[in-house]
Parts: structure tokens; sequence; C-alpha cells
């Protein structure tokens, strides 16, 4: 698949999230949305970015946008992560790299000379319209909630 740009209509996706829910693009019709991907529940990259967006919820929430995490794990650390940090968004498990691919964010890494496939830390605002109006790919966790909230506020 090419590479997503802003503008394009956004991949649907159905997905098993924290809480015992499901989220997914049809449920999101006609409100905005932010889907970021993330690689791995509770390690310290991955909980600067979640708390950084748990504390800029509320003025998302009073933007109308809709906050979902996703990542390549399982539910059960999804869940243990989401509760140890008091996470209120849904964290959704993309095991099979579903959505993670239509995305473009389960790419080849390298970690000491090693090739392997992983989630790189991206994310895609996504409009009322269904559109992609943002997109940040190799985020940096500390940044991000800022960066979110500025582009929310131009929806």
């Amino acid at each position: 698949m090419s590479e997503l740009a802003v503008g394009d209509e956004a991949p649907g996706f159905t997905l098993p999230a924290s809480g015992g829910r499901t989220v997914s693009s049809e449920a999101l019709k006609g409100q905005p949305y932010l889907l970021y991907f993330y690689p791995k529940a509770d390690t310290p990259g991955c909980t600067k970015q979640a708390c950084g967006i748990q504390e800029a919820l509320p003025a998302l929430g009073k933007l109308g946008l809709t906050v979902i995490g996703v990542s390549p794990d399982p539910l059960p650390p999804i869940e243990k992560f989401a509760k140890k940090y008091g996470l209120a968004f849904p964290l959704a498990s993309d095991a099979e790299h579903k959505a993670a691919t239509a995305y473009g964010t389960w790419v080849e890494k390298s970690m000491y000379g090693k090739k392997y496939m992983g989630m790189e830390r991206s994310s895609f605002l996504v409009g009322a319209d269904g559109r992609i109006k943002a997109i940040w790919r190799k985020v940096k966790p500390e940044a991000h909630a800022a960066q979110v909230l500025e582009a929310a506020k131009a929806l």
C-alpha cells in the first residue's frame, strides 16, 4: 500500500480494546478522532506518550476529539497498562497488524544490526468527514499531546 497523505480517506478498522470495548471507524463516523500507534504497552516512551494524552484528554474532549491508542500487544498487557496509569481512552489490540498495515505503521525496524518488523510510533488525526487531517511519523512521546491539541483546534 502507498503512503497515506493528508486529505486521504482514513482506512477502516475494527479492534478489541481495553475495558471490554470494541473500537471501529464505523462507530466514529461523523466525528473527529486521533488514532495513535505505539510499539509496546508499559514501556518508557509509550508510557510518556499515553500519560501526556491522558492529561490532554479534557481539552481534547472539549474539542470533540476521541482518542484511540493502538499497539500490537494482546489485550491482557494492554488492560494492565491502562489500569496501571488510569488511562480512560481506549487502547486497542492490533495483534494481527491489520490496522497498522493499512496505516503504514507496521514497518521494518533495526536494532543492533538486526532487522525485524515492528510498530512505528505514528499518529493520524481524522476529521469528522473521515479524511486524514494531520499525520505525525516517528512521534516524540513528550511533545505529542501538545501537537495533537494544537492540530485538533483547527478542525
